[in-house]
C-alpha cells in the first residue's frame, strides 16, 4: 500500500505543495471531534488548513467479519473528520477526503455470500453479491453520501505485485487521482 501511498504523495509535489506540506508514513494524525486524533495514509497541509486526507486500505482473508469492520472504521473516520471540519479545527478551506480499498481477488472473495436473518427487509442490492460486490457498494454508497470526496476500489489477485483490477464503474485509481489532484491545484 506505500506505493499508492508514494504516488499520492507525488501527485500532491506536482500539484504545487512542498515536502513539509505533504505527510505520508509519520506525521499523519489529523485532530478529530469524537476523539483526539486519527492517523490518515497520506494528509496535505497547507498554512494550518488541512487541504487533504486519504485512507488506504487492504482486505487479503475474513472476509465477513472485515467487512463489517472495515465499514464501521471508514463511516466513523469520516463522520469524526467532517465535525471537527465543521466545528473549525481543520481550517476553513474546503476539505477533500478520500478513500482507497484494495480487496484480494480470489473464489472466496467472488463467490456468493448469505445474507443474515432479520426481521427487516434488507437491501435488495445486497442480494446475491459476492464480498467484492459489497465492497464496491460500500465505496459508491460513502461517496454518494458524501462521507468521501472520492473512493477508488481495486481488486488483485495474491502474489501479483502492481497489478489490479477495477471491480466497479466509476472506482477507478485513475479517476480518484485526477479528483485528488484537481482538488489540490484549487487548494492555495
Amino acid at each position: 500500500m506505500d506505493g499508492f501511498a508514494s504516488l499520492l504523495a507525488e501527485l500532491a509535489r506536482q500539484a504545487g505543495f512542498s515536502p513539509d506540506e505533504i505527510r505520508f508514513r509519520t506525521g499523519v494524525e489529523v485532530p478529530g471531534f469524537y476523539r483526539p486524533t486519527k492517523k490518515w495514509d497520506v494528509v496535505v497541509i497547507r498554512r494550518e488548513r488541512l487541504c487533504a486526507a486519504i485512507e488506504i486500505k487492504s482486505m487479503a482473508g475474513s472476509y465477513g467479519n472485515n467487512l463489517n469492520n472495515r465499514s464501521e472504521e471508514a463511516l466513523g473516520s469520516a463522520a469524526d473528520i467532517w465535525a471537527a471540519y465543521r466545528a473549525g479545527t481543520l481550517g476553513l478551506h474546503q476539505l477533500w477526503l478520500g478513500y482507497l480499498f484494495v480487496i484480494r481477488d480470489e473464489p472466496r472473495s467472488r463467490g456468493p455470500v448469505s445474507i443474515a436473518q432479520t426481521p427487516l427487509r434488507t437491501d435488495p442490492i445486497f442480494t446475491g453479491t459476492s464480498y467484492i460486490d459489497r465492497y464496491g457498494i460500500l465505496c459508491e454508497r460513502m461517496v454518494l453520501e458524501r462521507q468521501y470526496s472520492a473512493a477508488a476500489y481495486l481488486s488483485s489477485p495474491r502474489g501479483t505485485r502492481g497489478t489490479y483490477a477495477e471491480p466497479r464503474p466509476g472506482l477507478g485509481f485513475d479517476a480518484f487521482a485526477r479528483a485528488f489532484f484537481g482538488h489540490l491545484i484549487g487548494c492555495t
